[in-house]
């Protein structure tokens, strides 16, 4: 199997409506939604959950007011600032601010301090018209997006053994953080869509670096490109300059938001727009490279 993930350097690009077209059309794969701090690739694939499994995350610390003497010794050593004294004069802890460590815990002298492990994160395995998705939701103020996106990955490449799919797509995260650098680890190629905005030209810059860094063949896309012509040709001269293909401009089209609003993709909403048939080629572009890899 081959597997591909596609990134942007910044949310709003049009990342999963390009991954939720292609995912349309690509038959025989597995998708896998890494942007598991805001996932959003259900709302066009409409799945139907079949497994949920509970996700723990990282340890947050809890004061039992009984036991506790308010010696001070938590609120002195924590680096966090995550303990203080509420209003009714008794130590509490932030669960926002705390990071887990387990350092006030240790050391209480009454082992009035106890830690768990957040159960507020679920992944799913669904069922889609196009085929699985494994996907997850993370619960406000959440860490350890990049455990959970390696997690998801894991089970996406189980499901494709199993039923014998040729490509894995994974819906990657903006930036280039912990979750985006989980997402294109160990991956067969990076398609990064990007726009002509100054944030997003910015933005591209950095996570081809990123993905320079793991040394994975990368490709581009610009989407939205008639915003700003002059920007996109800067984008096209730079990408040429660091020899990533580029495989497509997409022009701005309202039938590409109206997809979005109707939760479809736009290759099964809309095959015979102009769009719809690029993205067809680019699909079939990146098959062809791995044929040509072989």
């Amino acid at each position: 199997m081959k597997e591909i993930t596609i990134i942007s350097g910044k949310g709003g690009t049009g990342k999963t409506s390009i991954t939720g077209a292609i995912a349309s059309i690509a038959k025989s794969a597995v998708f896998c939604d890494n942007d598991v701090d805001a996932a959003n690739l259900h709302l066009v694939l409409s799945p139907e959950i079949k497994q949920k499994h509970v996700f723990y995350g990282a340890y947050v610390a809890k004061i039992n007011l009984e036991s506790c003497t308010q010696c001070g010794l938590c609120e002195t050593h924590c680096r966090f600032d995550a303990i203080d004294l509420n209003d009714s004069g008794n130590y509490v802890i932030n669960p926002y601010q705390c990071e887990g460590c387990r350092l006030c815990e240790r050391i209480c002298p009454e082992e009035a301090i106890t830690s768990e492990r957040s159960d507020n994160n679920q992944w799913y395995i669904s069922d889609t018209l196009y085929g699985p998705l494994v996907h997850a939701r993370m619960g406000p103020g959440e860490e350890n997006s990049g455990k959970l996106v390696t997690e998801l990955r894991k089970q996406a490449r189980a499901i494709a053994r199993d039923q014998q799919k040729e490509f894995i797509i994974n819906d990657g995260p903006p930036g280039i953080g912990c979750a985006a650098i989980s997402s294109v680890t160990g991956t067969d190629m990076v398609v990064i869509v990007t726009e002509p905005t100054k944030s997003g030209y910015h933005d591209l810059i950095r996570v081809i670096d990123l993905v320079k860094s793991f040394k994975i063949p990368a490709c581009a896309i610009i989407n939205k490109h008639d915003l700003h012509n002059d920007l996109t040709e800067e984008i096209v001269q730079y990408l040429s300059h660091h020899n990533i293909p580029l495989l497509a401009k997409l022009p701005f089209e309202e039938k590409m938001v109206e997809a979005a609003i109707q939760g479809e993709p736009i290759n099964s909403l809309f095959p015979e727009c102009d769009p719809a048939k690029t993205i067809a080629t680019v699909w079939n572009q990146i098959k062809s490279s791995f044929t040509t890899d072989n």
